[in-house]
């Protein structure tokens, strides 16, 4: 049913016997339109870009200010197991919007420049379907995704993406004005600066960090000795000096979502807006962003429905970011057809600890720039984690800023043999098959797959996620039974 703002916004069977009770309750505004309520809530989408779970205060990182994100997850569901399907920004972005996984949508990677990957031009995207449905849909900061028909918004605002307090500022119409409103809330915060190739090879990357700051925005500046070092990176000097700018990017994120959120206050709109907070993928260094293991892809995810009596929840179902558009319909109210999106709703579990049955989640990653093919695949089924490097013989490919970084020179310059728990050999060549306990291994150390007593394990979950590929259209299926005359024949699955 397409509804505009001057529908009651019930569903057909409820429609006739509420309406003389909906003439005298206060659902309406003067003026006939809808207000925000349960069945019509306003919904603010915040995505922040590379930003891991290694640091909030909320997700257990003590060092790291982040007040504003640590009281939205007091107040709403805090999710422990929450992943990107692909850990590259524009990729992520298009999965996040459509509820389709890249490879079935063309979406295989960056949109600018020469990259020029686009989503297919008959895709149905959560803006599109939230505009029909009478919301109010805006934009503001990054965008990466391609074309801008496919995922169109109906108001785009201009800001320093850097600034989430002049971003937030730049909103206030649209909380102010609108009922109700979609808005896609994009930071360029915590991503890398330019130059990615700085004069030193030993300088640290100030991720939007500059010595004058930012108007409005009060700055958190970090010692790089009190850091907190992830596993997966080397604790030298360098990683510790780009932590430290890493952590203030992060910090200025959660100033001006304090910003977004005192807007609301004040436009009393924070009892019916449904706020989501999450990254596009992990945080922009070796070992995180651009690969499937868990700093790459496991990822922040914060909602605060005030429509959900449970507060202060830590939800450990496992949920992808493929499951966010429907997800947000189902919030909204938005009928749709489930078998439109490979993702599954995961509103009626918002605010429970752990949901039965939702245990499994896969991903898909192809290219991060046009020069980093590396296609993986991945399942994820209770504590067991499958990798299938389909590029395995080829070594493992860098984003230019990452490449760059101070963190990974500090090793290629001096020739050390390690990368955090890694040797550097492994990290750069990689086996056809990665199986791991991420109970037990939560590092991604120990390969199981060569491992005769899981030999049955990794044969069940090879066919699960060829299952999964054949299911979601996924063209590189075809390599399970590599046959080079097939290539380029346009072999249909």
């Amino acid at each position: 049913m397409k509804r505009t703002k001057n529908s009651t916004h019930l569903k057909p069977a409820l429609a006739v016997g509420a309406f003389l009770v909906l003439l005298s309750c206060d659902s309406f505004s003067k003026s006939g339109d809808p207000v925000p309520s349960e069945d019509w809530p306003n919904i603010i989408l915040f995505v922040s870009d590379d930003h891991g779970t290694d640091a909030l205060g909320c997700y257990g990182n003590p060092i790291i200010k982040t007040p504003n994100l640590d009281k939205l997850a007091s107040e709403g569901v805090l999710f422990a197991n929450a992943y990107c399907t692909s850990a590259s920004c524009a990729a992520s972005r298009s999965v996040i919007l459509s509820g389709l996984y890249g490879h079935a949508t063309g979406s295989y990677g960056h949109v600018h420049d020469y990259h020029h990957f686009s989503t297919y031009d008959d895709i149905n995207t959560l803006p599109k379907r939230l505009a029909e449905a009478g919301y109010t849909t805006a934009r503001i900061g990054k965008y990466h995704l391609a074309p801008e028909k496919v995922y169109p918004f109906q108001q785009v605002l201009e800001s320093n993406q850097r600034n989430t307090v002049q971003m937030a500022d730049k909103c206030v119409d649209v909380i102010n004005d609108t009922d109700p409103f979609f808005l896609y809330f994009c930071t360029s915060d915590p991503h890398r600066s330019a130059p990615f190739n700085p004069k030193r090879w030993d300088l640290p990357n100030r991720f939007g960090n500059k010595d004058e700051g930012y108007p409005g925005v009060e700055e958190v500046i970090y010692d790089p000795t009190e850091v907190m070092v992830p596993n997966f990176l080397p604790d030298t000097k360098q990683s510790r000096e780009e932590l430290a700018q890493y952590y203030q990017s992060v910090s200025r994120i959660d100033y001006g979502f304090g910003r977004l959120m005192s807007l609301l206050e004040k436009a009393g709109k924070l009892d019916d807006t449904i706020v989501i907070y999450i990254s596009d993928n992990g945080v922009a260094f070796p070992g995180a962003k651009t690969t499937v293991y868990e700093p790459g892809i496991k990822l922040p995810c914060i909602i605060k429905n005030p429509f959900k009596k449970n507060k202060g929840v830590i939800n450990k179902t496992r949920i992808s970011w493929v499951d966010l558009a429907p997800t947000i319909l189902d919030m909204a109210n938005v009928p749709y057809d489930k078998e439109e999106f490979h993702g599954t709703s995961f509103n009626e579990v918002l605010d429970v600890e752990a949901a039965k049955g939702r245990d499994r989640i896969y991903a898909s990653h192809t290219f991060h720039e046009i020069t980093m093919y590396y296609p993986m695949r991945v399942i994820i089924d209770k504590n067991y984690k499958l990798i299938w490097n389909i590029a395995w013989r080829m070594e493992y490919p860098f984003a230019s800023d990452l490449w760059a970084s101070s963190t990974w020179q500090s090793i290629y310059q001096n020739d050390v043999g390690n990368y955090g728990m890694r040797t550097v050999t492994d990290y750069m060549m990689r086996p056809e098959f990665e199986l791991y306990d991420l109970a037990e291994d939560p590092d991604e150390t120990n390969n199981l797959a060569l491992d005769k007593a899981h030999a049955d394990l990794l044969k069940d979950l090879q066919k699960q996620l060829r299952d999964f590929q054949s299911k979601t259209s996924d063209p590189w299926l075809i390599m399970w039974d590599y046959d080079a005359s097939l290539q380029g024949t346009g072999v249909n699955l």
